[in-house]
């Protein structure tokens, strides 16, 4: 079979390797789609300190159940699935606690274990034990499905900050998580959503397809003047930061309404990792600022349930469909910003 190894940064190679065999409480998959995200581009240039090469990666994966292990359940070759990225250890006092997504044992498809740039591949005992392989509903696609993972992190975010009925939301970042944010918000019940972004012609190609109330390039405007104008001067209550920005997560303290949240989504470079935060504004205003780290095997279920019913959407989202040998091409596209979604097809 055709996988994709990471061997060290700027050397990722396509290389023939004998399928696996699922051991106990392991499944063989087909990976029939596995979508790229900007965390593979990083990994790509810098390597992770999770990732002991060689090692197959991705982690947004969408595949057909071909064998399964004995003691993995009643998973039968043929069923369609979708497979958590994260993958939380379920007894830590995290765990236990429900807040499975900042588990301090975490381990990553892709990172700890091989994922699915690759033909065939093995989805661990570890991920069926917290319930993080998920039925993808009739009449989603694969593709779809992939989607299902940086969908299930959006709705984490959108959870930790409470976005709700009648909200006004920002969402600094155009690219496919700020999409999804911003569909996510819909489906939440947000009265408006603007969207900002530094690159008008990545704005430009995201607002034609999610449709904001507005779409501001941050390079053309004063972002906190247009936001206190479009909401009489009261500020959003929400401001999520989908880039990796530090300069967004300023500007999003400066435009919520008292009593806003702003989720710090993106997270910064860790050279460079700390932003000024107005103690006094927080505390006058009574602002919260949240985290949101991946997403939950529930999360995941969700995602692929509200996919399933139409509410959020992603099939329009996914630009470029490219197979397991053109993954370098896929991970230029979303280097460029010349793409929104990009998926893998081995």
């Amino acid at each position: 079979m055709k996988v994709a190894r990471f061997y060290a940064p700027a050397d990722i190679r396509l290389e023939d390797a004998p399928e696996p065999e699922p051991g106990p409480g392991e499944l063989k998959i087909r990976v029939r789609n596995c979508s790229t995200c900007g965390t593979d581009v990083k990994i790509s240039r810098f390597g992770h300190h999770h990732i002991v090469p060689p090692r197959v990666m991705g982690h947004e994966i969408a595949g057909e159940v071909v064998e399964a292990g004995a003691g993995a359940g009643d998973w039968a070759a043929g069923d369609r699935v979708q497979v958590i990225a994260a993958i939380p250890c379920g007894r830590c006092a995290e765990c236990r606690r429900g807040r499975m997504t900042v588990c301090a044992a975490q381990e990553s498809m892709g990172y700890h274990y091989d994922g699915g740039f690759a033909e065939y591949m093995i989805v661990p005992a570890k991920v069926l034990a917290v319930d993080g392989v998920n039925r993808i509903p009739d009449g989603v696609s694969f593709a779809e499905a992939s989607v299902a993972e940086p969908l299930a992190c959006v709705l984490n975010g959108q959870e930790l900050a409470r976005v709700g009925e009648g909200d006004d939301v920002v969402v600094f970042g155009s690219g496919p998580v700020g999409c999804l944010h911003v569909r996510v918000a819909r489906a939440r019940g947000a009265a408006r959503v603007f969207l900002v972004e530094v690159n008008a012609e990545r704005l430009q190609r995201a607002a034609a397809l999610v449709k904001p109330d507005a779409a501001l390039d941050a390079g053309a405007v004063d972002v906190v003047e247009e936001i206190l104008e479009r909401t009489g001067g009261r500020g959003a209550d929400v401001a999520i930061t989908a880039a990796a920005s530090g300069a967004a997560q300023g500007l999003a303290q400066r435009l919520v309404a008292p009593g806003g949240r702003v989720s710090l989504f993106g997270g910064l470079p860790k050279d460079d990792p700390v932003v000024p935060v107005d103690a006094n504004r927080v505390h006058y205003r009574e602002l919260s600022l949240v985290g949101a780290n991946g997403s939950s095997p529930a999360h995941n279920a969700r995602a692929l349930e509200m996919i399933g019913s139409g509410r959020v959407p992603v099939e329009d989202l996914i630009t470029h469909r490219l197979p397991l040998d053109a993954l370098h091409d896929a991970l230029d596209l979303v280097t460029r910003g010349a793409a929104i979604k990009v998926t893998i097809e081995p």
